[in-house]
């Protein structure tokens, strides 16, 4: 079964949900994304009935703004309180505690920020919403005054923010201030099979500009990444979903690994895999489908893959919009440019800049010998491509 919301449906998930004639409730976003298919849409008694006879069937959605209509219409479940378990980051540390006894984290009202000492953290640290989504809100903090401007910028961010998510998406109320989890960063598609077994779909390495870099405008696979952590990620997987009691359950997950093989959990996103269908590049670099692949139960052949894709490296890049630009005043998009920047292109997702401070989403493939072009990007100046 899936759910459809804003921001982005690609052509490979509308494709996928022709091909499997898939059940989609017919709300505004599938009517719009489907309207030259055949697909039948459901209605939403139709979709409430289809999924309480058989709760255990698997539910995914491409954003997490369908969580306020599976909170108000899927409650014969337990999959809201699921879902709520990984949306709220200080819910899921309590759930891992013990795992990380010695992980600091600490939750705080909006209002009372100012009221933090920031002597008494265990800097460098990070502060996210408690609930959240795409980096947003979320600041490094390096220093005592690392703080207090970090504490500046939240405010000056959170209106701007609210306009953009629903409140199930992004809650501004709280947040929370974490220790800093060392090692590399990773984004890991995966999904809960019927016996509760984590599958693995992709390993993206998340590449930083800087120490102090949040930014989520490059992210890579390749077949070097997932030999080294696959069965680290997936015996940490099989421990969280025990614990939550996962069976048939997508989510996207984020997390760091040291030399040593010390893994840490930054956040656990529920219900899709990586969000705005950026999940598609597992399709892009290794055929597969994750959609299809949650819906039937189908595991990847890595050996396979391996042997088919060891010189290449294939990433997704975020045309983001620096939020100093005023975006009412773009005119346009030099979308060629940006296009022929890329060596091997192969997607380039135009998005409206006068929603989200966003673009385009491209995905690329470059060899492995000549990481430079991917590196160069991440300290580029996209305003470049911005026409006034």
């Amino acid at each position: 079964m899936f759910i459809l919301e804003k921001p982005y449906v690609s052509d490979l998930l509308k494709k996928t949900l022709a091909d499997l004639n898939a059940k989609v409730l017919g709300n505004e976003t599938a009517h719009e994304a489907m309207q030259n298919s055949p697909l039948s849409l459901l209605s939403e008694l139709e979709f409430i009935n289809n999924y309480n006879d058989n709760p255990a069937q698997p539910v995914y959605s491409n954003s997490e703004n369908a969580i306020d209509w599976i909170d108000n219409n899927l409650g014969s479940s337990d999959l809201p309180q699921k879902i709520r378990l990984f949306k709220d980051k200080a819910a899921f540390r309590d759930l891992v505690k013990d795992i990380y006894p010695d992980f600091f984290y600490r939750t705080v009202e909006f209002e009372d920020l100012d009221s933090i000492n920031p002597g008494e953290l265990p800097i460098p640290c990070v502060i996210k919403p408690s609930v959240g989504f795409f980096s947003l809100g979320v600041h490094m903090v390096e220093s005592i005054q690392g703080w207090h401007d970090a504490v500046s910028k939240i405010k000056n961010e959170v209106e701007d923010i609210k306009t953009m998510y629903p409140a199930k998406v992004l809650e501004l109320d709280t947040f929370i201030i974490e220790q800093c989890i060392e090692g590399e960063e990773f984004a890991v598609d995966v999904y809960f099979d019927g016996e509760g077994k984590p599958v693995i779909l992709n390993i993206l390495g998340h590449l930083f500009a800087s120490s102090d870099d949040v930014s989520d405008r490059v992210y890579i696979t390749s077949t070097e990444i997932i030999q080294k952590w696959h069965s680290k990620f997936e015996a940490l997987l099989t421990e969280i979903g025990k614990r939550a009691g996962l069976k048939n359950f997508p989510m996207h997950i984020e997390i760091r690994g040291d030399e040593k093989d010390n893994l840490g959990v930054i956040e656990v996103n529920p219900m899709r895999f990586a969000g705005w269908c950026v999940t598609d590049l597992a399709y892009f670099a290794y055929g597969i489908n994750p959609y299809k692949y949650f819906m039937e139960g189908l595991t990847s052949d890595w050996d396979e893959i391996f042997a088919k894709n060891k010189d290449k490296v294939c990433a997704m890049v975020i045309g983001e919009i620096d939020s100093s630009v005023d975006r009412s005043k773009i005119k346009s998009v030099n979308y060629e440019a940006f296009n022929s920047y890329f060596t091997k292109p192969l997607e380039l997702r135009k998005i409206d800049y006068n929603e989200f401070p966003v673009f385009a989403f491209m995905f690329a493939e470059v060899e492995k010998s000549n990481m430079a072009e991917l590196k160069n990007v991440l300290h580029a100046d996209f305003s470049e491509y911005l026409v006034f």
